[in-house]
């Protein structure tokens, strides 16, 4: 058993809500336990992760959130620098699953995230236990 983070960007609620539950449920059957931080948006993801890294009280993050394309490019700044950050924290040996969503609309959000389509929260989640299995199998 071990202990993840679900860092969750709260910015669409009822679309974080269902990668929440996709990830929480996928960590409780493999036994592990969860808790959940809240955060303004995605580019404060990375932080929250480093900062909870750092205390040793977690073995591994999922990072779920979602971010919309608009009309501006901060768009593209949100989704690049979000994602950058978390492989850079990952390469730093921090087992994370990405599940922050990057969509063009909220349908596609929605098909992404509910669990009963493409639940990427369970995805994310599953991603983070490989990578912490990886961790150990070389430790």
């Amino acid at each position: 058993m071990a202990r993840f983070m679900i860092v969750e960007a709260r910015f669409y609620a009822h679309l974080n809500d269902m990668l929440i539950a996709g990830a929480r449920e996928a960590l409780e059957q493999a036994g592990h336990e969860v808790e959940v931080l809240t955060v303004p948006g995605a580019l404060e993801v990375p932080g929250a992760i480093a900062a909870a890294a750092e205390s040793g009280r977690y073995e591994g993050f999922v990072a779920v959130g979602v971010v919309i394309r608009g009309e501006t490019y901060h768009f593209e700044i949100v989704a690049g620098e979000s994602a950058r950050a978390i492989m850079a924290l990952t390469m730093d040996g921090i087992p994370i699953g990405n599940g922050i969503l990057t969509t063009e609309n909220e349908a596609q959000a929605i098909v992404r995230a509910d669990a009963g389509q493409g639940n990427k929260g369970a995805g994310a989640a599953i991603a983070a236990m490989t990578l912490l299995d990886i961790q150990q199998r070389f430790a």
